[in-house]
């Protein structure tokens, strides 16, 4: 049953992919597909994908043309489409900071299902994910698998810097560093090891 769950969000993705690629709109793959197109372990329960706010509007009319559903929901982050049961998260501002063109230079154009799309790169899914962290969710179990399959394709000095303000990023390096997974060196600001 979860691997027909997969196969028919596999084929949604394709559906919004082709007509964001039809329209011109910039956008990339993210979340746990894009772990999946870089041959990393994911568990799929929707679709996200990284498009500039400028972008909302038009690919909304695009996706409903396309027979898709929209919603915009309360969180000002996203708004969603609907192919039947399967959920799409059209994302402007990941982890609070608006997706624009410097975001689509940090991508790798992978194919999925034989659609080559343009797919965060797997530093960039690592910050998102550690940036994600915070009192209210802080959740390793889901950041492990991400770090474990994706860690030769991360570049782990870059996300050290890009996350030195989280007290909870650094928690879950040194839980990285104490599980044998990667080696931490520590803050830039402090150079130390733990």
């Amino acid at each position: 049953m979860a691997e027909l769950r997969a196969e028919s969000l596999v084929h949604t993705l394709k559906k919004v992919a082709a007509v964001l690629k039809q329209e011109d709109i910039p956008f990339a793959l993210g979340g746990s597909f894009a772990v999946y197109a870089h041959g990393g372990h994911s568990s799929e329960h929707d679709v996200d994908f990284l498009i500039r706010k400028v972008d909302v509007d038009h690919a909304l009319g695009a996706l409903v043309a396309a027979g898709f559903l929209a919603e915009r929901p309360p969180e000002d982050w996203l708004v969603k489409v609907f192919d039947d049961d399967r959920v799409v998260d059209l994302i402007h501002r990941p982890i609070e900071t608006p997706v624009t063109d410097k975001t689509f230079v940090d991508t790798v154009v992978r194919p999925v299902d034989a659609i080559h799309m343009p797919v965060l790169s797997a530093t960039q899914l690592m910050v998102h994910k550690l940036l994600s962290f915070s009192q209210h969710y802080c959740d390793f179990t889901r950041g492990l698998p991400l770090a474990r399959s994706l860690r030769e394709q991360i570049d782990w000095e870059r996300v050290c810097q890009d996350t030195r303000h989280s007290p909870y990023a650094e928690a879950f390096l040194v839980l990285l560093d104490r599980l044998g997974v990667v080696a931490y060196a520590g803050t830039p600001e402090r150079g130390e090891t733990p």
